[in-house]
């Protein structure tokens, strides 16, 4: 008699990692305990980011007694590298993430869950209220302004997002850095496929400090969004030629 088919998990959970060795233990404890009460069945997967502190082997002790997997780069690849291999581990027909810093409660999971209708591809998410200071914002709009003035697309997506696993294509996603998380979001907008957004609070971080909230951040931004400017003509081109 051949053994039963183990049901796939309803939902894949990434944590995503670099130097965050302060806060993983507390981070892994708080998300473990929500996914114990709403999500069971949750696949966890940690993506360790070229870390240098020790925090992959932390992980790994705070996950230890629950399914999970722990995934390490050898080097700092940038976040979107990162999601592109949490993705890539996951089995979940729904795949959501959230960073190790502490700033993103589980129960923003729950938020993102329950905004899905049968038709709903990805559901994002923005925040309430986020207490970052002008220079924050002062960034965050200037994003926001380059991404409507090159790509001609109004949209506002400032934290995890909650997607159809089928939908995500590593291999078809360039961007290494965190300008994934604007051309994901960007092509479900252009290619007009059902979204929901919903709203959740951002907390300040644990310990440490952000690593991308600066400047050159922006600058490079801007770079991206001209070379996938580029890149969307040419695929537009090649599916025009066959």
């Amino acid at each position: 008699m051949s053994a039963p088919v183990e049901a796939p998990p309803s939902l894949s959970v990434i944590v995503l990692a670099y130097n965050e060795a302060e806060n993983v233990r507390p981070v892994i404890e708080e998300l473990r305990a929500w996914l114990d009460a709403h999500v069971p069945d949750a696949e966890l997967v940690f993506v360790d980011d070229g870390s240098t502190d020790g925090t992959a082997a932390l992980a790994r002790e705070a996950l230890t007694g629950r399914a999970h997997v722990v995934l390490e780069h050898d080097r700092n690849r940038g976040i979107g590298a990162a999601i592109k291999t949490g993705v890539s581990a996951c089995h979940a027909s729904w795949v959501t993430f959230l960073p190790a810093d502490g700033q993103i409660a589980p129960e923003a999971i729950g938020t993102l869950m329950a905004a899905r209708q049968d038709d709903t591809e990805v559901v994002f998410s923005v925040y309430e209220d986020r207490d970052d200071g002008m220079h924050r914002k002062v960034l965050s709009w200037g994003v926001r302004t380059l991404i409507l003035g090159i790509h001609g697309v109004q949209m506002r997506s400032d934290g995890p997002y909650l997607f159809r696993r089928a939908l995500f294509v590593p291999e078809q996603l360039e961007p290494d850095t965190f300008f994934l998380n604007f051309e994901f979001p960007m092509r479900v907008v252009r290619a007009r496929l059902p979204y929901e957004t919903v709203t959740i609070s951002c907390r300040p971080r644990l310990a440490g400090h952000s690593k991308s909230a600066n400047v050159s951040a922006v600058i490079r931004v801007a770079r991206e969004l001209v070379e996938l400017r580029g890149r969307t003509v040419r695929e537009a081109l090649e599916r025009a030629l066959g």
